[in-house]
């Protein structure tokens, strides 16, 4: 533990802290005393002050009955009077160092009570005068209060110290903990994801701290990456299944005219065949090279402004005649100021395969049928509906029919790639929307769903919805 960065962090924050707390309560400390000295030296001062004015109104004798009566009050103040030999005349204190030499001024000294054993040694701050007739006066004050405060002040501050440093040692502990059993959770997801268990997720506590918001969006790409990986597993076996027909149909007839073929019509009538199998494998890996393009997100600097309702009308006009030939009433019904900001070649192709999709299964059963293209605005959406009356697709296989290469029974009779939908789904992701398959009672009614220019467009396809599609 102590060589992870939550504990060199919470170390080095410690120090920091218990530094700059020292320090704090080095100032006080020397603050206080710094104040208790001037406290000291202004009350010595007041009392010589004092002295001074009894010396001046009543000479010596004054003086002495002055210092006596005051020694013998209560109190730590320190009076002594000497003569020029050292003996003292009065005073309530005995110096313990020479007289002599102790110089004028201010001072500390070692002195002790007359009642007390010579053992005893007191400190005190003195300040010494001699007087005009030679005599010394000493006035003083004791500083044991003092230094009882000073010793009061260092354990405090010691003591303040010890808990600083071990509240944050504590703090660094559980900090560390916790933080370690966030990441070794993390870790151990991680290691089992890596092992091939790509179900796990990373834990969340609920909490919405860092390490929560963290791990949501890590699940959040795993789960989006465990679609893709999904994605590309269906992919792969639904190639390999749909391509082998057509290959080996394509090997099949290369063989056969290899060994039939006698004439030249023979050989080119075979050709013409792989030709046209070829050209089908093509339009799958064109389709295929689409959808990757397109929820790749790689197109969606391409988008761009456009009026839709002009694309609708432009599809309308090509497609009504094919509708007409395959017995379907085609009818369209376009509001205006449909704008979005889109891909007009990927807009055009999605409503192509839509109408395709129409024309092909749209036929009722019993005869006849429509196909309606309407597209309107509503709720700062625009919606493109392409309608059809034909069998539709039942509600529980709408989600199914999205996976590429897939197709219902009852379309394998049809030409088809099973790939149509699935590019239409992919180009509404990259522009912010969705395809929705509706039942049209009778019939399917596929609505492209963009929002309006300003809106989500070009919202990238991982945040997109799950879109449920259609075959083509």
């Amino acid at each position: 533990m102590a060589r992870t960065t939550a504990f060199k962090l919470s170390a080095f924050y410690l120090l920091i802290f218990a530094l700059f707390s020292g320090i704090i309560l080095g100032y006080i400390a020397w603050n206080t005393r710094r104040l208790l000295d001037a406290q000291i030296t202004e009350t010595i001062e007041t009392e010589i002050n004092a002295l001074a004015e009894q010396y001046r109104q009543g000479g010596l004798r004054r003086l002495v009955a002055v210092i006596e009566r005051r020694g013998r009050q209560s109190g730590s103040f320190l009076y002594l009077l000497v003569d020029g030999r050292g003996d003292a005349m009065t005073g309530n204190a005995i110096l313990r160092v020479p007289v002599q030499s102790v110089s004028p001024g201010w001072g500390e000294i070692r002195y002790n009570w007359p009642d007390e054993a010579e053992e005893v040694a007191r400190l005190a701050k003195v300040r010494t005068f001699i007087l005009p007739s030679g005599l010394r006066l000493f006035v003083g004050r004791d500083l044991e209060e003092q230094d009882r405060l000073r010793v009061t002040i260092r354990r405090a501050r010691g003591l303040s110290l010890l808990l600083v440093v071990l509240m944050g040692g504590f703090g660094a502990w559980f900090v560390t903990r916790r933080v370690l059993s966030r990441v070794e959770g993390v870790a151990t997801t991680s290691a089992a994801i890596m092992a091939g268990n790509l179900a796990e997720r990373l834990p969340v506590t609920n909490t919405n701290d860092e390490f929560d918001r963290l791990a949501l969006h890590l699940n959040a790409m795993l789960d989006r990456i465990g679609e893709l990986m999904t994605g590309l597993r269906d992919l792969s076996d639904n190639v390999a299944h749909d391509l082998r027909t057509p290959l080996t149909r394509l090997r099949n007839g290369a063989e056969d005219a290899l060994r039939k073929a006698e004439t030249l019509e023979d050989a080119k009538t075979a050709l013409e065949r792989a030709i046209e199998e070829s050209d089908n494998l093509l339009r799958i890996f064109d389709a295929l090279q689409m959808i990757a393009r397109a929820e790749s997100g790689n197109l969606a600097t391409s988008l761009k402004p456009q009026k839709l309702e002009e694309i609708v009308s432009s599809l309308a006009e090509l497609y009504e005649p094919l509708a007409e030939e395959a017995g379907l009433a085609f009818q369209t019904k376009l509001g205006t100021g449909l704008v979005a900001n889109a891909n007009r070649e990927l807009i055009g192709q999605a409503l192509s395969n839509l109408i395709d999709n129409a024309l092909k299964y749209g036929l009722n059963p019993e005869g006849g049928g429509s196909l309606s293209i309407t597209a309107e605005k509503s709720g700062g959406q625009i919606r493109i509906a392409v309608a059809d009356r034909g069998k539709g697709i039942p509600e529980d296989k709408r989600q199914a029919v999205v996976e590429r290469f897939v197709r219902l029974d009852a379309s394998r009779a049809k030409p088809g790639l099973g790939l149509g939908l699935s590019l239409v789904a992919a180009i509404a992701r990259l522009h912010g929307g969705e395809l929705r398959l509706e039942d049209n009672a009778p019939g399917l009614k596929a609505v492209l769903v963009l929002p309006e220019a300003g809106g989500s467009a070009g919202r990238s396809l991982a945040s997109g919805p799950a879109l449920p599609e259609k075959e083509a």
